[in-house]
């Protein structure tokens, strides 16, 4: 048995994603780019290289591992690149995004043989969340102005439009790209590439495929362009547990179980987002708060129903552990960090990676 907590990924469940992105692909035209600052553990690379066409990124460090290990293209977007890092940026990658107007023109010359993009800023999200929004108030993510943009069309070939932020709604997708089609049509017609950015959960349960691919294809042939996706939780939604076991209960009027693992450590997007973990469903006549070990008072993972009541060394999991979570997830307190362990598809279980003493020592001075 496996020593947790670990994150435990299921390529079974993970094929699931791939292959709905593989239908995306085939009957919409467009191109599916996994984006690492949502998932990047390369142990799963393989299966994934299969179904999808590279990698879009956040950093430097996200360029060079996307060009590593992860076959097809690799594309190069931040918020600020340094001048010390633009020359390993273009080394690493296919295609370079500047976020805006004044970091193009910084680096035209040392990027003047490269494929160059540019990232547009529609002012309409999806996002619930004013943290998440790309399009709030005071926004720094990507250029605004289509005037502006106009002038140094002749500098880039294709856009970036990152837009949607956990939009299963395919009816709010078509609205804003109807928005963008709109606000930025006369810019669309003069390039060659459009990635439309991620946060769009084609991949969930019920969403119209068929709907989505021909509006995409519909949005390809008008303006002429090779239609990009970044799909980051779309491709691993549902794939991953965190397995962890119980180590305390004690009632404080509630029942509590206390945990190996930590919210703040291990699953800090819902932390951050104010949201609470997932178990599979269950309705039975046992309420306990289950909480994390670190010193952190709000360290809740949730509460949950449990047909029997949870005891000292009870194996608790999890659900939908992935997308945003195994990428932040850190030695506060100095919490154990979870080992990663991957389901293959012929069911075997095996641990890719351990963390230890060392690693922790190692990532302070």
């Amino acid at each position: 048995m496996i020593k947790t907590p670990y994150y435990l990924i299921d390529k079974s469940k993970l094929l699931r994603n791939m292959e709905r992105i593989a239908y995306v692909r085939e009957h919409s035209g467009a191109k599916a780019l996994l984006a690492l600052k949502c998932f990047a553990t390369w142990s799963v690379f393989d299966l994934m290289q299969e179904y999808m066409d590279g990698t879009t990124s956040s950093s430097l460090n996200e360029v060079k591992l996307g060009r590593l290990k992860f076959a097809g293209e690799t594309h190069a977007y931040s918020v600020a690149y340094a001048d010390d890092e633009i020359e390993e940026v273009l080394a690493h990658s296919d295609k370079i995004i500047f976020n805006s107007i004044s970091q193009l023109k910084r680096f035209a010359d040392a990027s003047s043989s490269h494929v160059r993009g540019l990232r547009l800023n529609p002012g309409v999200s999806s996002s619930e969340f004013l943290i998440a929004d790309p399009s709030r108030p005071y926004s720094r993510l990507g250029e605004w102005d289509a005037g502006k943009v106009a002038e140094v069309i002749d500098q880039v070939s294709g856009f970036m439009i990152h837009n949607n932020c956990e939009n299963s709604d395919f009816a709010l997708f078509d609205q804003m790209l109807s928005q963008i089609e709109e606000r930025f049509g006369a810019l669309l017609e003069q390039v060659e590439w459009v990635s439309l950015g991620g946060g769009i959960h084609f991949t969930g349960d019920g969403y119209p495929l068929d709907a989505f691919c021909a509006r995409l294809k519909a949005f390809s042939e008008r303006f002429d362009v090779q239609v990009y996706l970044e799909p980051g939780e779309a491709a691993i939604t549902m794939s991953t547990s965190l397995e962890v076991t119980v180590l305390d209960t004690l009632f404080n009027g509630k029942n509590l179980a206390v945990v190996d693992s930590s919210i703040e450590a291990h699953m800090l997007d819902l932390l951050i987002y104010r949201q609470p973990a997932r178990m599979a469903p269950c309705d039975g006549e046992h309420s306990y708060m289950v909480c994390g070990k670190s010193c952190l008072a709000g360290d809740i993972f949730g509460e949950f129903q449990f047909d029997k009541e949870p005891q000292t060394g009870d194996r608790l999991s999890f659900i939908d552990a992935a997308g945003y979570t195994m990428v932040k997830k850190n030695w506060f307190n100095g919490v154990q960090m979870p080992s990663i362990a991957v389901r293959q598809l012929d069911g075997s279980v095996e641990v890719v990676r351990e963390f230890s003493f060392d690693d922790f020592v190692n990532g302070l001075s």
